[in-house]
Formats: C-alpha cells, structure tokens, sequence
C-alpha cells in the first residue's frame, strides 16, 4: 500500500498526526493507496520553511527560476506515461484524456510561466513640468496557498504553483485529498530538478484540516483557490478580515447557444466533447444546451444517437470515452439530480442510470460510473438547471429569439464561460457582449491562450488567472518617485 506524503523543505516527509486517509479508486471503489492526513501542524511547519527559504528565492533571477523551471518541465515530459496513468488511476478519468490533455498541460503551465517571468515589465513616467520620475517595482508577495481541485489534478495544481514560482514567492499548496497521486509524483520530480527547499511545499489531507488552516495563516499573504462556491464563500469569510490577497475560481452552469445559422457538423461533435469531458467534471462544461428551434429536433435526434453510443467503461482501456466519477460521494450526488431532474418533469433522453458490469468489464463492478445523460422538458429555472452537478448530465431546450435566450443564460448565479455557434459575426459579438461570463468562447469550446486572464464573474468566482494576469497577482507595486 503505497503512502502518499508530504513534501516539506524539500523532503519527502509524514504527517504530524501519523495517521493516513485510505484513496480510493473511482473504477473499481477499492483503496489502493494511503494519503498524509496532516492537519495546522504539518501546515506550520510548511510556512516556515517557506519563509525561510523565501529571501534567497525572491532574489533569484529570472533567469535562473527559468531554468528550474524548465528543468522540471522536462522532468514530467520524461515521465507523461507514468503520469498520465497514474492520473486516470487517481481520478477516473480515461487515460486517453490523462495522456494528451492532462499532463501536456502541466507541462504548458511551468513552460509559460518560466519563460512570462522574464518578460513581466515595470512601469515609468516622466512628470513634466515637476522634474520628477515615477516607476512601479513588483515584488513577489512572500508566502502564498495554494488549493486544487480534483477534476484536473496535476493541470490546475501547477495552473496555480507555476506563476507563484516563477514571480518569486515560495508556497504552501493542498492538492485534492480525492487525487493526490500526481502531486506527491511532482514532489519527487521537484527534488530531482533541484528546486531549492522550501520553494514549494506541498501538504496533503482534508479541506477542513489542511486548507483551512492555510487561509487562516498569518503568514501566508495570498490564496489562490478553485473549487465549489460554498468553499470559496468561507475562505473569503476568513481572509478577508486579515487582507490577504484572494484569486478564487468556482462553479458554473454554463450555456451552450446553438443558433440555427451555424456550422452544424462542427457543432455538433464539438457540443458532444463539452457535455461529456471528463465525465462532465470540468468547470468549464456546458450543461445547459439551448437550440434554436427551427434545427431544435434534428439536433436532439443526432446528439441522442452519439451520446448514447459513447463508451463508458475501464479507464485504462484506450477507447474509453468517459470514465468513473471521482468518488463515491460525487457519485451520489450526481444520481440524486437526475432523480430530481425526473421529479421536475423532466423526460430523460438517454442515460440516466449506471451502465452495468457488462458495460464497464469485469475489473470494474464497483466502481462509479454513470452514463452520459440527456433532460428534455425542464424549465430554464428549475434547480436541475439552476444549480451546479459537476457530471455527465446536460439539459436541452428550445428557445425563439435572441432576448429569450440571453434570458435563460443569464438567470444563474453563476457566469464562468458561455458557448454560442453561429455564423453571423454581429449576432456574435452582440451576443457575447451581453452573456455574463468570464468566457465566451465561440464556434468552439474549451481553446485555451495561456496568455489570455481567466476567471468568472457573480458567484463564479473573483481575480483572473492565467497570462500576466497571474503573475501580477502574486506581487504587489510599489511606486517610487524620484525627483531629479
């Protein structure tokens, strides 16, 4: 039973407690590993070697955390397989999708902001007429935390440690308690890459144990969280009073806008990929899907065959197309919205149940697998289309007229990202100007520029990542003026 621990001033270290959480296996409900359950001491200990080793990392070049940096991103490049696999172990998600989106991205990430740190520029003005100049410094804010989530383990860990890095502050980071394998590998890749101690310090365990007492630190300057709404309300609760800087990134109902001018094969495949990625579990999936009604039947035809024929089964199988929810509990829940989606008058087009041992094979039959689910017949304000389920369950729905439409889109409290398919290049940019979202990506889903800020508004979160965006938010400016 292999042990997953902390990583702490540079070592590979135990919990405080000695006591571990049992990590489960989505495909098969079976423990396979042993996760560090650490609790404000393991989180004390990280702080202090983060403040220690926070002098000599600030005042580093940026040329020489490029090079760190960079021998990481070569660490994992040599290590994708073992990565990728241990990533569909860890979360259920096909290894197919582990191998080609999942562990290249975390490659991205340490790329883009090893090489942005050296091109992060200050400001100067000349102020004419009162023989003065003023510039701006940014200097990385100290210690900062770090929190993860699950549905992208090893991508929006380093999504999040990356820029902190790279702008010169030294970190304390909880991954997910549900995944933590990919980010104990990482400890041991940093190792090798001769990241001095203390630069990053990963601790594992539970949110309430872990995460909490990172946020209520004194010493951490700054969180940088994604996760569920209610998390990030509580985080805020706490570090507001004590001024930290906060970059939360949280939930989504997102639409997808299908008008009936648009490329429809295009659409059609692409909208099969943002319902179902990851088993719907990105924040970024669209599951509200709202179709103009001249097309609103011949898509509802089309995109029933395809999603019903869409493989459930064995993650490590390279055909899988979706895989097992995270866990147990996420299982639960995601069952309990389709039962509730039927009690709203929903009719279920497809799916709705667990596919079966005959489906997902023999090593799976206890696992956490639900088929890709299709709701028609649900009004846009329900809860099964006002509240988040995080799964493989969309809903369908007619609309007439613009107006209508921007209607139903906006009506939740949430607005990370929005999908619109169509070809007229007004109604586009009309469109877009009025969605509520961080995101509006259109004719497509899911095309990321790393240089480009992302983040949501209402209740989706607050603060942008990603691009300078990032960088910036681990700093803070300080004005000079000198008079000449």
């Amino acid at each position: 039973m292999q042990l997953i621990q902390n990583y702490v001033n540079g070592k590979i270290v135990g919990p405080q407690s000695d006591a571990y959480l049992d990590n489960f296996e989505p495909a098969t409900g079976e423990v396979y590993s042993q996760i560090a359950d650490s609790d404000e001491r393991d989180v004390d200990l990280a702080v202090e070697a983060a403040k220690a080793a926070f002098p000599a990392w600030s005042a580093t070049s940026a040329e020489e955390r490029f090079a760190v940096l960079m021998r990481l991103c070569g660490l994992i490049e040599r290590d994708l397989e073992d990565l990728a696999r241990a990533e569909s172990r860890d979360n259920g998600k096909p290894v197919t999708l582990a191998r080609t989106i999942d562990i290249p991205r975390a490659i991205a990430n340490f790329h883009f902001y090893a090489t942005a740190a050296m091109h992060l520029s200050n400001e100067s003005y000349d102020t004419v007429g009162r023989n003065a100049i003023n510039y701006t410094l940014r200097q990385p804010l100290g210690v900062v935390g770090c929190i993860s989530p699950w549905n992208l383990p090893l991508y929006l860990f380093t999504w999040k440690i990356a820029p902190a890095i790279a702008a010169g502050c030294t970190v304390v980071a909880k991954p997910s308690e549900v995944t933590p394998m990919t980010a104990f590998m990482l400890s041991k890749l940093c190792i090798e890459a001769g990241l001095p101690p203390g630069v990053l310090n990963i601790v594992h365990g539970l949110g309430p144990k872990v995460g909490s007492a990172i946020v209520a630190h004194r010493d951490t300057k700054a969180i940088s969280f994604t996760g569920g709404t209610r998390t990030g309300e509580e985080i805020a609760r706490v570090a507001a009073p004590m001024f930290k800087k906060l970059s939360l990134e949280l939930g989504g109902k997102n639409p997808n806008i299908i008008f009936a001018d648009c490329n429809y094969d295009e659409m059609l495949a692409t909208t099969i990929h943002s319902s179902f990625s990851n088993q719907g579990e990105i924040c970024l999936c669209g599951s509200r899907i709202f179709v103009e009604r001249p097309i609103y039947e011949r898509f509802k035809k089309d995109f029933v065959t395809r999603v019903a024929a869409l493989k459930v089964g064995d993650p490590s199988d390279w055909s899988t197309d979706v895989g097992a929810i995270v866990s147990k509990q996420h299982f639960d829940k995601i069952m309990s919205y389709i039962e509730l989606a039927k009690t709203e008058g929903g009719t279920i087009l497809t799916g709705g149940s667990e596919p079966g041992a005959i489906a997902t094979g023999p090593r799976c039959t206890s696992g956490y697998f639900i088929q890709p689910t299709v709701v028609e017949g649900l009004p846009f304000d329900c809860r099964t289309n006002q509240e988040e389920i995080f799964g493989p369950v969309v809903t369908v729905m007619p609309f007439d007229t613009e107006d209508e439409v921007l209607g139903y889109a906006n009506s939740v409290r949430y607005g990370l990202s929005a999908t619109l398919w169509t070809e007229d290049l007004s109604r586009a940019h009309r469109m877009a100007a009025s969605l509520e979202a961080g995101i509006v990506w259109i004719n497509c889903w899911l095309l990321r520029d790393l240089r480009t800020p992302f983040g949501g508004v209402k209740d989706s979160g607050m603060g942008r990542e990603g691009g300078f965006e990032a960088l910036r938010f681990f700093t803070e400016e300080k004005n000079v003026c000198v008079r000449i």
